[in-house]
């Protein structure tokens, strides 16, 4: 029996991995791999600040990562995709723009 589970995912990895592997399997993985980055930027910066910090690279990360995964869900016609990461691509781009009002805000009051 156990064999039996480990060849159909084996069969089952082939399948998804390899026999469709095409242009936008490539893609899609890359912007996967763009999109955890930003876990690994968080967490690495939160570590050298000794308390969890949210970086502007990791909104960067997100909204390059989110793009690339709502190109890939709309080549794809994946509406789960489609609608999630174009809800979430307007709050990263929110959130850049704030944080860059926030600096301009504080760079007005510094003296010269």
């Amino acid at each position: 029996m156990l064999i039996t589970y480990g060849q159909a995912l084996g069969d089952y990895l082939y399948d998804v991995f390899v026999a469709k592997f095409d242009f936008w399997l490539a893609f899609g993985l890359v912007a996967q791999l763009l999109f955890t980055a930003r876990f690994l930027v968080q967490w690495i910066s939160s570590e050298r600040a000794g308390k969890s910090v949210v970086p502007m690279a990791f909104w960067f990360f997100s909204m390059g990562g989110g793009l690339m995964t709502l190109v890939y869900g709309i080549a794809k016609r994946e509406p789960v995709i489609i609608l999630g990461q174009a809800m979430a691509t307007v709050i990263y781009i929110r959130n850049i723009m704030l944080i860059i009002k926030s600096h301009a805000k504080g760079s007005e009051s510094l003296p010269n």
